[in-house]
């Protein structure tokens, strides 16, 4: 029996944490765990052989780090004979507890360690590739399916997909990394998360690592909620800590089992264990969960589109979308994407957020521009500032699908029709990358002159999607509007079709409302009026402009007069206190501040902004106090709320970087202050650099110097640059449970050698307590608090010298 067709059948148990059993075996700070594939084979098929032996149904390869930046090509271990080896060792395991029948082999890949692009410096495809190297050898070596785990990014998770259903037709499940709030490091929420990998169709998700099983019972509540695929659960077994010269966790084997079985009865197919968890982990919970009854995943017939940190559903009350970035009668549009001018995009992009949308469509073409690099580079550019969706709008297919596979998140696309042309264009689009399309109301025959010929069309793109695995709730139906200038009952007949699909169909439905009113003197009232009746008729999503206050004051009155908008809440909120003067008018346009511009994470407008600041004749410094500084704190406090998230935060620090550029060019003939002098490095044995290099971009930006070490620094390196002079701090970061031993060796020489330095610590695995018991002197849980504490080392220091 396959493993998909164990899945649909019966609960599956996973196998438990791989690193802290090694170390029990010998495995040294620093040392590379994989390495042990051909070292110590033996050694790796016991740890495989005690998982079978507890009942574990999935064992995983050691390969969690295995990749070519952790293996380069010409270093001393070859990366394809590490894998080749780690899956033989594995199946040697298998034969030898004679569970050849129902066990399976999940080639194991976890995160590069480092951060895609525009957040870091990993272009996507060069992940995907990355990715894909792994799943050839692994796919060609035995393997049973492909386990994507401990993903804090929606985006290398997409590019960890892509790579494995590209490159073999194996199986995919992954597991991400939440906080207790429930969001990935990136800010991705759970349905986010759901809508982006059900839409890249794997086949199922879950979470693990980072948090005991008490933790992530709320988590697994809400995966079971939202998937419509089987959920795995994989906990730590709770917090680390130290005891004498050993890392032990705080969770036992039968307390692990007593919550795993609360949370197996929310319905979670896969169950089983991360860091600290150990065969008897596993042997308790398979005791404990293998007779609890299983039932077929529900489907949850939602219909979502999704950003890196936002869920839309279409369907509980209508949606906005933004229809203002199109050249589409638009000369300064034109002219901005002629001279690729993508502040101009982004800027429209703002407004539209801030008026109301909830979705932006991005439509760039224009004949004299190449589409699909315009297309491509717009849609990167507003997911790496503004955390909308974006429906993806265009006609050329190429365009489409560049911009779908480089989309973070699930988006909606404009559009497919009933033509048998476009639906084979479209539809393996949406079946590869995911995506909420909208299907157009017409086919060969044009455009139905009665609402019973758009339903057959309408009915035609569902079936033919469902030919290609994409189901109803992932097709929203364009009735199509046409001017009630030429056509006296067009309007009649697209609100027909709305409340047909609704009510025949079960569907949902979207408009390009302003069609309506070409050619009428003020097209506004037609357009507000004819607005509210497509709501009335069940109108779900709305293509209108949202600084358009008739339009939005439509939207806002249907939804409280519908008992959509809770006591007015959302009515009162936009509207109180404003006179009807002062609501018709919209807010004229005007050049963003400097602090504005920080904090929307637009570079070229900091610059800009900047110049124009110092032109005026404001000084430097004044400029860096009075503006750049509070902007990056209001940054870092919404951070640390959770108001914004990590890929806002760096391209806010990277704002204020252009905008520094310009302040230092003009104090060049100044002495130049600096706050202090900060060593960083990924501890040895460890090459996850994101943690670290997040902290490195906002001290540089706090006016820090920083002393970047790199990722894999041994002890004796870290030890020789903090008795620089100046260093008074030195953070060091680790991913791994298996690499916390060397933070902690480096801690030790850094004592020894009597530098004086205090010692920050940050990764995953660690907490403050496990922070405090390997000599740290502050645990920082995010870069914001790591620049605080910089910040407080400094003025400590400072007193101290005047004093």
């Amino acid at each position: 029996m396959s493993f998909l067709e164990k899945l649909g059948r019966e609960r599956l148990f996973f196998d438990g944490g791989t690193g802290t059993l090694l170390q029990a075996q010998g495995l040294k700070g620093g040392e590379l765990p994989e390495t042990w594939n051909l070292r110590y084979p033996e050694r790796i098929q016991a740890v495989h052989r005690a998982y079978l032996d507890a009942g574990s149904h999935v064992i995983c390869t050691n390969t969690f780090g295995a990749n070519a930046l952790k293996f380069p090509d010409g270093g001393e271990w070859d990366l394809e004979e590490i894998i080749r080896a780690a899956v033989d060792n594995a199946k040697r395991a298998r034969a030898e507890a004679g569970r050849e029948a129902d066990a399976y082999i999940a080639l194991d890949m976890g995160p590069t360690g480092r951060l895609l692009r525009p957040m870091g410096d990993l272009d996507f495809e060069d992940a995907v590739s990355l990715f894909a190297r792994v799943v050839r050898v692994g796919a060609q070596a035995g393997a049973d399916l492909v386990l994507i785990e401990t993903m804090s990014d929606g985006y290398e998770a997409k590019a960890a997909v892509l790579a494995a259903k590209e490159n073999s037709d194996l199986p995919v499940v992954v597991t991400t990394v939440y906080d207790e709030n429930g969001k990935m490091l990136t800010g991705g929420t759970i349905a986010s998360t759901v809508a982006l990998l059900e839409g890249l169709r794997v086949d199922a998700l879950g979470v693990n690592c980072g948090m005991g099983p008490e933790q992530m019972l709320p988590l697994a509540e809400e995966l079971v909620k939202l998937a419509s695929v089987p959920v795995v659960v994989n906990p730590n077994a709770g917090l680390p800590r130290r005891e004498g010269d050993r890392t032990v966790f705080d969770v036992d084997p039968e307390r692990f089992a007593a919550v795993m079985e609360r949370i197996a009865k929310l319905g979670v197919w896969g169950l089983g264990g991360c860091c600290g968890t150990t065969p008897d982990h596993i042997r308790a919970l398979t005791a404990a969960c293998r007779d609890i009854p299983v039932t077929p995943p529900e489907r949850k017939r939602r219909t979502v589109v999704s950003s890196f940190s936002r869920a839309v559903e279409i369907g509980p009350m209508p949606v906005i979308i933004g229809e203002r970035i199109n050249p589409t009668g638009k000369k300064h549009f034109k002219e901005a994407l002629r001279n690729h001018d993508l502040e101009y995009i982004l800027n429209e992009g703002f407004a539209q957020e801030e008026a109301g949308a909830h979705i932006l469509d991005v439509n760039v073409g224009l004949p004299e521009i190449d589409e699909p690099a315009m297309l491509e580079e717009a849609v990167c550019a507003l997911q790496s500032v503004i955390p909308l969706p974006l429906q993806i709008d265009t006609s050329d297919t190429q365009a489409m699908a560049r911009a779908m596979r480089r989309y973070n998140g699930k988006p909606m696309i404009n559009s497919v029709s009933g033509k048998a042309e476009s639906m084979a264009a479209v539809f393996p689009l949406v079946r590869k990358y995911g995506g909420v399309v909208v299907g157009l109301a017409l086919d060969e025959g044009g455009i139905p002159e009665t609402a019973e010929g758009r339903l057959a069309v309408a009915r035609k793109i569902y079936d033919t999607a469902a030919e290609y695995g994409i189901p109803p709730e992932d097709i929203v139906i364009d009735g199509l509007t046409l001017t009630v200038s030429s056509e006296p009952k067009a309007a009649v007949v697209t609100l027909e079709t709305l409340r047909r699909v609704r009510d025949e169909l079960g569907g949902h439905t979207i408009l390009g409302v302003s069609n309506v009113s070409f050619g009428l003197p003020r097209r506004d009232i037609i357009n507000a009026n004819f607005f509210a009746m497509a709501l009335e008729a069940g109108l779900s999503c709305a293509i209108i402009n949202p600084l358009a206050e008739g339009m939005m004051g439509a939207w806002r009155s249907y939804c409280a007069l519908a008992g959509l908008d809770s006591q007015c809440g959302g009515y009162i909120e936009a509207y109180s206190g404003q006179t009807a003067a002062a609501a018709a008018t919209p807010a004229a346009a005007a050049s963003l501040s400097l602090e504005e511009c920080v904090m929307r994470g637009m570079q070229e407008e900091a610059a800009r902004a900047a110049r124009r600041n110092l032109e005026k004749g404001v000084e430097p410094l004044e400029l860096v106090n009075t503006a750049l500084i509070p902007a990056l704190d209001k940054v870092g406090q919404d951070f640390e709320k959770k108001i914004l998230f990590l890929p806002q935060l760096l391209m806010s620090a990277e704002a204020a970087k252009a905008a520094f550029e310009v302040v230092k060019a003009a104090m060049a003939s100044q002495p130049q202050e600096k706050q202090g002098k900060v060593v960083l490095a990924t501890v040895k044995g460890d090459i996850h650099d994101i943690g670290k290099n997040i902290v490195k971009v906002l001290l540089e930006n706090y006016g820090f110097e920083v002393v970047d070490l790199g990722k894999d620094v041994a002890p004796e390196t870290i030890v020789e640059a903090a008795a620089a002079p100046g260093v008074r701090l030195v953070g060091l970061s680790a991913l791994m449970t298996t690499t916390v031993v060397s933070m902690e060796e480096t801690i030790r020489a850094l004592r020894e050698s009597g530098s004086g330095v205090k010692v920050v610590v940050g990764g995953a695995v660690l907490t403050e307590e496990y922070a405090a018991s390997i000599g740290a002197d502050r645990y920082a849980r995010d870069a914001m608090a790591t620049v605080r504490y910089a910040k407080e080392v400094y003025a400590t220091e400072n007193r101290e010298e005047k004093a």
